[in-house]
């Protein structure tokens, strides 16, 4: 049994208590007062259950081609730096899991990390829905691989065939990318109208065709109107925001640091990074989820798009808290419980009542952040195979101390050097 006592935040509220997680079957046995005896110390320290990353690329698959950027050992490694204990998987492998052959040979290779994966499969032109109960991701526009639509008429005929299914969608019309190709700055050849445009469109197919749908990597502001108003009547879709859309906007592009700032859907204004914190704030935006794309130095100086993030997820947590004013519950909702709630119906049935609570018979799964101990991200502090940080030069407020995965404590503070 291990014994964890202090402050704790759920979603819904924050309260002391000692929390006991029986390490055979890895979930919480009990809630009870504090005595003063817990097995590890949490002084200035916040209890959270285990954050989740519902939108990762940990580039491994069948055909081994992609490892030497990540693998699902690395990209463990990485989020229990970053306080994470789940993530789920994109699709946009070499060897897409599009089927339940491929599917299936792709969960093999999860089973050598720590943390629990979940996978998304792949939907693409020629895809039809798994005999199995999973997420499906739908890449509106070019992504990794070849698992997009070249327009709207294309998409709807597929996505037909998946109704009521689970289906998250990278919002980027493709028409529009089309016709801003030349465009001479990376942010101008994917305009936010290219995101508004399709937001509109997948808003439309999540009602008609009755998914339950979720928008990826949110980043623009003059679209959020439209995911309220499909919320008030009632369509069954969520929203993520990513780290570097929150903290990162056209303002801190320069030309030393653009290729390292480059990724899909673009950094935006500072109005429309602005607006994405309150709607995060308000609960329209539902999830941090981090976009993880663990791209190597040298295919960032060849201009790859995206940024790693899984390192530094626990310590982005503390700047919101400390920099935008979110309370622990707040962060307990958007990196917790409905990350928790996305993955839950899953995950195994041993797996009791998932993720996102502390209360018995959740997942004794916890990230424990230290307010009072600052991180300054260094390139060898890091644990993802790319071997890079966006955040490299910056400190953040807080840190993690702990993650305990199922009962198994790990003990941050032996991972990266503190000022």
């Amino acid at each position: 049994m291990l014994r964890v006592e202090g402050r704790i935040a759920n979603h819904d509220h924050e309260f002391e208590a000692a929390i006991e997680i029986n390490t055979d079957s890895g979930l919480i046995e009990s809630i009870g007062p504090v005595t003063g005896h817990s097995d590890i110390d949490c002084t200035n320290c916040i209890i959270f259950p285990g954050f989740g990353d519902i939108h990762i690329h940990a580039r491994e698959d069948a055909s081994g081609t992609q490892t030497y950027k990540e693998d699902f050992t690395t990209v463990s490694a990485a989020a229990i730096h970053g306080g994470v204990v789940q993530v789920a998987d994109m699709p946009n492998n070499p060897i897409a899991p599009i089927d339940d052959a491929s599917y299936a040979a792709k969960e093999l290779l999860t089973k050598k990390s720590e943390v629990t994966i979940t996978l998304y499969a792949g939907i693409g032109p020629h895809t039809s829905p798994l005999k199995r109960h999973v997420p499906y991701k739908a890449f509106m526009g070019p992504s990794v691989g070849d698992l997009f639509f070249s327009s709207k008429e294309e998409l709807e005929s597929v996505i037909s065939n998946y109704c009521g299914k689970n289906v998250s969608f990278h919002c980027e019309d493709p028409a529009i990318l089309e016709a801003n190709k030349n465009a001479p700055l990376h942010e101008l050849k994917r305009p936010p109208e290219a995101e508004i445009s399709a937001t509109e469109f997948a808003l439309y197919l999540i009602e008609k065709y009755d998914l339950v749908g979720k928008l990826c990597h949110y980043s623009t502001r003059n679209g959020l109107p439209l995911i309220a108003a499909a919320k008030a009547r009632g369509v069954r879709v969520t929203c993520e925001a990513t780290p570097h859309h929150l903290f990162f906007d056209t303002s801190s592009i320069t030309p030393a640091n653009r290729q390292w700032l480059q990724m899909n859907p673009p950094l935006r204004a500072a109005a429309d990074r602005i607006a994405l914190i309150a709607a995060l704030k308000q609960g329209l935006v539902d999830y941090v989820a981090t976009d993880h794309a663990p791209h190597t130095l040298e295919e960032k100086v060849e201009g790859a798009s995206g940024v790693p993030h899984l390192d530094t997820l626990g310590a982005f947590a503390t700047w919101l808290m400390a920099e935008q004013n979110f309370t622990p519950t707040d962060i307990a909702r958007v990196f917790s419980y409905n990350p928790g709630l996305f993955v839950r119906e899953f995950l195994p049935a041993a797996s009791g009542k998932g993720f996102g609570s502390i209360e018995p018979g959740y997942i004794g799964s916890l990230t424990i952040l230290d307010l009072k101990t600052p991180y300054a991200v260094t390139r060898e502090s890091i644990k993802t195979k790319c071997g890079w940080s966006p955040f490299e030069g910056f400190t953040f407020p807080g840190s993690v101390k702990h993650t305990i995965l199922q009962g198994k404590v790990h003990n941050n503070y032996s991972l990266f050097p503190n000022p």
